[in-house]
């Protein structure tokens, strides 16, 4: 244990910035932990966390979800998208300890996080808002990124407007999403044809019954 928790300095990083778009509330923290902690804990994720491949039916065809997942969090807090239904594992001493570290920030205690792997860049995640009803009203999403950087990109729901952000995330960023963020906008991962390292996104969440 005594190991893990040198993963982390002891100074708390508030240094952010704003993501003004309307009718949200993003806030955007840069390398909110060191680059060295971040290596040391996308290898500690890649091999502890149990990684799924997962399949969702397109027009009666099973095809596989283009990034394995996994589902963490409090015992009985399940979590339901695209016709997918994740049971949480128990947390690991790692994933209660990035947990702890942006709560402080966050003023949310989260129970869940959902983890993405993404292995080069024919993986990805196509538009979508975290607006499943377990989430409650105006959920908040702490998003925390290791490895490769990836490009993560917002566009209104609104089919009139036309206004789009893109935001590259990288190794230790961290991305917090409140307020009406996901009743107004859409976010992806896109895939791409350029060569990218591989990434580990954990998003927490706070899930109700």
């Amino acid at each position: 244990m005594s190991d893990q928790i040198s993963l982390f300095p002891e100074e708390n990083k508030t240094n952010y910035q704003q993501i003004n778009l309307p009718h949200s509330d993003i806030k955007f923290y840069p390398q909110f932990l060191d680059s060295v902690t971040s290596d040391n804990i996308f290898e500690k994720l890649k091999q502890e966390i149990n990684w799924q491949q997962e399949y969702i039916k397109i027009y009666g065809k099973e095809n596989p979800v283009p990034r394995l997942t996994a589902w963490y969090g409090d015992r009985g807090y399940s979590y339901t998208y695209s016709g997918i239904t994740m049971n949480p594992e128990s947390w690991t001493e790692t994933l209660l300890l990035i947990k702890h570290k942006i709560e402080t920030i966050a003023n949310v205690k989260f129970n869940s996080v959902l983890l993405n792997f993404y292995r080069d860049g024919n993986d990805g995640v196509a538009w979508h808002s975290d607006d499943e009803k377990e989430l409650g009203k105006n959920p908040v999403i702490g998003s925390v990124s290791f490895g490769g950087k990836r490009r993560f990109s917002f566009k209104s729901r609104d089919k009139t407007e036309s206004q789009k952000y893109d935001l590259n995330l990288g190794n230790g960023d961290f991305l917090l999403m409140k307020g009406e963020t996901q009743s107004y906008w859409y976010h992806q991962i896109p895939k791409t044809k350029k060569t990218v390292f591989p990434r580990i996104n954990l998003t927490f969440r706070v899930i109700y019954p």
